[in-house]
């Protein structure tokens, strides 16, 4: 085991992280949110660096430029990641640490950025980018008396 694997597991089982190990090289792990419920993250091992991917959103249904715009806007602020699109237009966070600053401390701040990013912007893009469905979804849940908890947060949309 390297010295970084072993810095990244040890942060992990102090910080009761849900995580797995895929191969030698790769962390998966969840971190728990308020607006999104699980942040799915990979931390991978590269030859010189750790990546950091999270998944945030998948490809907006509608207004698509509005959504990256937004992203764009963001990532001037922000630490350590920064918001990008996949070949499929999914919505990710993305980063690199050097192997020098694999640290406990800078892992416990990027994750921290990581899980801070993702969760406060959950809400904002669902709203750029899938008020058609949220508004579908809505209408569908009144009409059938199902529970409407989990979208007050985009009652203003209807």
């Amino acid at each position: 085991m390297s010295f970084q694997s072993a810095v990244i597991e040890d942060f992990l089982e102090s910080h009761d992280i849900d995580f797995e190990k895929s191969g030698d090289a790769t962390y998966l792990l969840t971190l728990p949110g308020e607006k999104k419920l699980q942040t799915h993250v990979a931390l991978v091992l590269g030859e010189h660096s750790l990546s950091i991917n999270a998944f945030v959103i998948r490809k907006p249904d509608e207004s698509t430029a509005a959504v990256h715009e937004w992203l764009l806007q963001k990532n001037a602020s922000m630490y350590a990641v920064a918001f990008a699109i996949n070949e499929l237009g999914d919505v990710f966070l993305v980063g690199r640490l050097p192997y020098a600053a694999i640290t406990e401390q800078e892992l416990d701040r990027v994750l921290g950025a990581v899980l801070q990013y993702s969760d406060s912007s959950f809400n904002p893009l669902l709203e750029l980018g899938f008020s058609t469905a949220i508004r579908r979804e809505w209408a569908w849940r009144v009409s059938r008396g199902e529970s409407l908890a989990n979208l007050r947060a985009f009652e203003h949309l209807i």
